[in-house]
Formats: C-alpha cells, structure tokens, sequence
C-alpha cells in the first residue's frame, strides 16, 4: 500500500529546501550590516574620514559625514548584483535541470554558493568591495538556478495529496532564511566591525549540509521515466519516496503525461513564448510571478523601519524582526491549508486583503502628522499586509507555475517565471525610492490599483489546481483554449514543434 509520506520524502523535501533557505539569507544578510560594510568599503578606497570617528569615539552617529560618493555607487553594486545574477541565472534552470538531472543539478549549482560563500568570508583579508561584489554577483547566480530546480524536484516527487503544502515550503525556507540573516546581523552578535565578512560568508554554509544530504535523496520518478526513459529506476525511486507499494498507478500516469511530452517535444525558451498552444499557461504562470513582486511586498520591507520609527518604537529594527516572524507564522499557515482551500481561493484572499491594507498604509502615513494614533493604524496594515502575502501570493507562484505546464514544457516555463520574478525584483529595488520620493505617502496607492488588477485576473484566468493530476490540469487549459476551429492548427503547431530540431 503507498504511504504518501515517507522518511525518504521528508529528507528529499528538507534537503532540496535548503536551497530556499540559503536564498532567504542571502535576501536578507545585506541590509543589516550595511553602515559596518561601508566603513570598510570607505577605508578600502582611502576616503574614510578618520579623524570624524576619532572625536565620536569609534561610534557612529546620525551626524556623520554623507558617505562618500564612491562608496555609495560599490554599495549599490553589492545589492543590485544579486539580482541581475539571478536574473541571468535563471534562463539556466531548463538547461541545467534537463541536462544534469534535478539532484546532480541542485549539487552542481552549490560550487557557486559555496564559492560565493569563501568571497564573502574572506573579505577582509583582500578588497572588501571586490569580493563582496563578486561574491555576491556569484551568489545570485546560484539563487536564479536554486530557485528554479527546488520547485521542480519538490513538486515532481510530492504526492498529489500534498503537493501544495510541499510547493509551500520553497517558500518558508526562504522567510526562515531572512528571519535567521536578521537576527544574527545584530550588532552584538554577526553584525559588527569584526564579524560582518563571517555573517556574509555564512550565506554558502547551507550548500554544504545540502551538498551531502542530496547523495541520500532519490532523484526525480518524472524525471528517470519521462526524460530518461528509465523505467525500473523511476519505480525504485517512486518506492522510496513512498514506500513499498503497486507503482503502476503513478508509472501508468507518467507514461500518459510521457506521450504527451511525446507529443510536445521538449520546449527551448524561445518555442514556449512563441507557441499559441501554451499561451494561456504561460500568460497565468508570469502573471502569478508578476503579482508576488508588484504586490509591493518590497517596498514594504524597505519602509517598515521608518514607519516604526514614525511611530516611537525605540528599536525599530526588532519590529522588523517581528515583521519576520509573522512573514513565518503566516507561511506556516499557508503550507496548512493550500491543500484544503485551494490555490486560486488562498491567492485571492491574499491579494484582496493586501489591496485593503495598500489603502490603510496610505491614509496612515498621509494622517499621520494630524493624527498621532493614525502611525500605529500603519504598523498595523504593515504586519496584516505581510500576513496576507505569506498567506497565498508569497508561496504560491513558486509551485503553481510546476503545476500548470506538462513535463516537455516545464522547465523552460519555470526558467521564464524566475526570469520575470527576478526582474521584477530588481526594478522595485531599483525604483522604489524614486518613486516615494516623487509620491510620498500616496506611493502606496500604486501598490494598491496594481494588486486590484492582479485580484480580478486571478479571479478571471486562473483555475484551481488543487487535487488534480498534471494532466488533469493540462486538460483545463486545453478546454479554454476554446473552440474546436482552432484544433487543426494547434495539433499543426505541435508536429511543427516535435520535427523542429530547435525544440
């Protein structure tokens, strides 16, 4: 009889997560040293002011000299890098996943963190700005592939069952990440003048367990039979992802969604955005991607201290830890209940209630001088709009986009939605301060038009995917696809795609 869940699950699961973890603290490690690492960087390019720290004592104060302009352009560098690495990286993950396998590609990618990880850390001992910015470029690079291939290994080997609570944990691994890169960058502990390159370095620390884990974990049933052809090995593997049962149901499946990939030929990049058959899919999947970063969830991150401050919090740096902690809490509460209410619901009662809180962060911050209590209705909408995010639009874009595409086009849809979702990240980074400069406290209306746009087309155009085969969901897209007239035509599409020696 199948188990469904097994020990080897569970390790495969933890394992490949451990890579989203690794991801989360390379997210959150930058912003909490960041005073500490431009001292450094100032001194590294001889344009740090002695004598001003001399007569504060060795302390910084909020009436230090304006950082120099070179040091402020290397910093920029230093976050901006890792995300134009994963932009990059990301067009990798077809490539990488199809050619060395989901387990040999998740160990192949850890010379880059671990690499990226030996940079950081021994940043004192060199140019700091160099090698933080080259471990950080190499570091991005392995987050793009990372979170592409953890997706794809989690949702081929999770059981239907519980495929989207498993999908959920890419993203609780990462808010853990960032809730563990916060906490050990305080200043009396990672965060100061003589352990920041320690706390940097410990971003490849995870690629290591994960490196050694992996060589325990089965690699993908889908994969072996689908890709390689290998049929005893994809039953070997089923049996100990779930133990010792009658396979052919799952094998019988898979052979179903093989012919199809048959069918289909596998996908480069180029096909996919090109082809009509996969349109609807793909327009879903970047739709998803886009909403998860446009929702604002940045910006909000990136504004929390000063509203906390605004607000008379002494330390606004542990709201932000507290920030953290209901990033995990609500995260939790997702990978609980994806399964039982559904994606589609779970989205939109994430999107809807963020538009909500979009509109009380606004009035909040535009009131706030007139009223004093209207500063707290801003912490308030900032932990529920955080809450709301973790809820259905942080996890769910991750797993779905799995979901949604058979296995021929499947990995390159999932190197497109990274591709979109990195990009977007970097346009927020990017932007964001412009535009609250040019907006200010009305700059949260943007959010809140976009994520009222993003809740109807989720309303309108995604299908709930809960319960259902991959091929059970191909087949919803094939019927939106409409009418029979268009039929000739797509099964033209798919001869042309299989003969092609392009695909």
């Amino acid at each position: 009889m199948e188990k469904q869940l097994t020990g080897t699950l569970a390790l495969a699961v933890f394992t490949a997560a451990l890579g989203s973890l690794q991801m989360g603290y390379s997210l959150g490690v930058i912003n909490a040293p960041q005073k500490v690492i431009e001292r450094h960087y100032a001194r590294s390019l001889g344009v740090y002011n002695e004598e001003l720290t001399r007569r504060e004592g060795g302390n910084t104060t909020e009436h230090e000299e304006p950082t120099h302009a070179s040091v402020v352009m290397y910093w920029s560098l230093s976050v901006a890098i890792f995300s134009i690495g994963g932009m990059l990286s990301s067009f990798l993950v077809s490539f990488v996943s199809d050619v060395r396998g989901r387990i040999k590609g998740m160990l192949f990618i850890n010379v880059l963190a671990i690499t990226a990880g030996l940079l950081m850390g021994l940043a004192k001992l060199g140019t700091p700005y160099l090698m933080v910015i080259a471990g950080r470029a190499i570091m991005g690079l392995y987050c793009g592939l990372s979170s592409g291939l953890v997706p794809l290994y989690i949702g081929e080997i999770s059981p239907v069952k519980y495929r989207g609570a498993m999908g959920a944990l890419h993203q609780l691994a990462i808010v853990i990440g960032i809730l563990i890169s916060q906490v050990i960058g305080l200043d009396f502990l990672l965060g100061n003048d003589d352990m920041w390159h320690v706390l940097l370095g410990l971003s490849g620390a995870p690629a290591v367990l994960q490196s050694l884990l992996l060589f325990m974990c089965p690699e993908s049933p889908r994969y072996l039979y689908i890709k390689l052809g290998k049929v005893e090995e994809a039953r070997k593997s089923l049996k100990r992802l779930k133990g010792d049962y009658d396979t052919s149901k799952d094998i019988a499946e898979m052979q179903a969604e093989k012919e199809e990939a048959m069918k289909e030929a596998q996908m480069s990049i180029l096909r996919l955005v090109r082809s009509s058959v996969y349109r609807q899919q793909l327009f879903v999947a970047l739709m998803m991607h886009l909403s998860q970063q446009f929702s604002g969830i940045n910006a909000i991150f990136y504004y929390s201290t000063s509203i906390f401050q605004t607000a008379g919090v002494g330390q606004p740096v542990y709201a932000t830890i507290g920030v953290g902690v209901i990033n995990i809490i609500f995260t939790l509460v997702s990978v609980i209940m994806v399964d039982r209410a559904g994606r589609r619901t779970l989205t939109l009662i994430g999107l809807g209630g963020m538009c909500c809180c979009a509109v009380a962060m606004t009035v909040g911050l535009a009131f706030q001088d007139v009223y004093s209590w209207m500063s707290y209705l801003s912490m308030a909408a900032i932990f529920l709009f955080v809450s709301f995010f973790e809820i259905g639009p942080g996890p769910i874009p991750w797993f779905i986009v799995a979901e949604i595409f058979s296995q021929g086009p499947r990995p390159a849809a999932i190197a497109l939605a990274g591709c979109c979702n990195w990009t977007c990240n970097f346009i927020i980074a990017m932007f964001f301060p412009y535009l609250e400069g040019l907006c200010g406290s009305y700059v949260f209306i943007i959010f809140a038009v976009l994520l009222f746009g993003f809740t109807v087309f989720i309303y309108m155009r995604v299908p709930e995917t809960k319960g259902k085969t991959f091929e059970e969901i191909a087949a919803v897209f094939h019927r939106k696809r409409g009418a029979p007239p268009s039929k000739p035509q797509e099964e033209a599409e798919m001869v042309q795609l299989k003969s092609s020696t392009e695909a």
